[in-house]
């Protein structure tokens, strides 16, 4: 196995917080990084883990990138930058302690839509100190880009897309725990990334689907699933969802659904968020009717429900799953508190010929 990069993770005021989603993905799970620390200074002296999940990790919250080299005992080999605003623009506060690693000879790791590759003070900083900048969400040429093909149709294997009734919800931590989840018992599961997060911390098969010109997102979701089909022949593929269907600000769904044609989806729902993350002036839908507007709007299922349990007591979780389960009549779970045989099994449920590959037995 190659040595992974060291990294700290760049979240001032925001780390567990929804607009620190990129920071927290990377702490639970990062393929191409070995995160050293995450810099919030209103955090600072916590563990990374126990902030996220109540378990501790030892990746350390430190108050400033002085600190986090000095605890790793040399330069970081990166700076990620680990927010994820709505707008996708850097505060000058941030580009100041961006500029400060690349000074200290971080390559730097970007993932806004703010391309500071592009940026005269910023190319000139990593010139200077012979250091790289990743815009992560640059995508390809247009010559290269993919429109939709038809190919998707040649994928036998399942393929279930995990969506939400919001951003910054969870989408890609269940996807990627259901995913590794399945390959621990036995079954071959594959993730489609679709956002930066996932191309930061090392998905293969992923696009930043948001920065995407749209004629052609169909088309480089289809490609990513088809790639995967192809080169890994599994026996299910996971593609991460963006935003919410519902969502008047976020096409991304459509796309997914359009491009990665899933038989089956499954809905990610936070139940005490009353408004929309970003748009505190618009209601939450229920899942229930996320998931009348997901089968109206594609050929496909829901079979089952993930919740995410923010601002919820364990009792109130377990009513919570037991409500949704009565109410619509198939699975749920909340794959950070519940054991992940649970969220496995969902699968299984929906697919039951998976159900032969895997470890465990599956209720009837």
């Amino acid at each position: 196995m190659s040595v992974r990069a060291t990294a700290v993770v760049y979240c001032e005021g925001k780390f567990g917080q929804q607009d620190g989603k990129t920071a927290n993905g990377l702490v639970r799970n990062s393929q191409k990084y070995e995160i050293v620390s995450v810099i919030d200074s209103t955090l600072a002296g916590q563990d990374a883990g126990f902030v996220l999940n109540g378990v501790v990790n030892g990746i350390p919250v430190l108050a400033n990138l002085a600190e986090a080299i000095a605890h790793a005992g040399a330069v970081p080999d990166s700076l990620i930058f680990g927010m994820a605003p709505a707008g996708g623009l850097l505060t000058d506060t941030q580009r100041v302690d961006l500029l400060d690693g690349i000074s200290r000879g971080m390559n730097l790791v970007n993932g806004l839509h703010e391309f500071l590759n592009e940026d005269a003070e910023f190319a000139s900083a990593a010139l200077l100190s012979g250091v790289t900048i990743t815009d992560v969400r640059r995508t390809k040429d247009r010559k290269d880009l993919r429109l939709f093909s038809g190919r998707i149709f040649d994928v036998t294997c399942p393929r279930v897309a995990v969506l939400g009734t919001d951003g910054a919800i969870g989408k890609r931590t269940t996807t990627t725990l259901l995913v590794e989840a399945l390959n621990a018992r036995g079954v071959k599961a594959v993730m489609i990334g679709t956002g930066q997060t996932a191309l930061i911390q090392g998905a293969k098969y992923a696009v930043a689907l948001d920065a995407t010109v749209p004629q052609f997102c169909s088309g480089e979701v289809e490609a990513q699933v088809v790639a995967a089909f192809e080169n890994e022949d599994p026996d299910i593929i996971v593609i991460e969802g963006q935003g919410a269907l519902s969502h008047p600000a976020y096409l991304t769904s459509a796309y997914i659904l359009r491009g990665s044609r899933p038989d089956g989806v499954i809905v990610q729902h936070a139940p005490k968020r009353a408004m929309l993350d970003d748009y505190r002036f618009l209601p939450m839908p229920t899942a229930a009717s996320e998931i009348a507007l997901i089968e109206s709007f594609a050929e496909t299922r829901v079979i089952g429900i993930t919740i995410n349990h923010e601002h919820m007591t364990d009792e109130q979780i377990a009513t919570s799953i037991d409500e949704h389960e009565l109410e619509l009549g198939i699975p749920a779970t909340d794959p950070l508190t519940r054991p992940l045989d649970r969220l496995v099994e969902m699968v299984l449920l929906a697919y039951p010929a998976l159900a032969e590959r895997s470890r465990i037995t599956v209720p009837s």
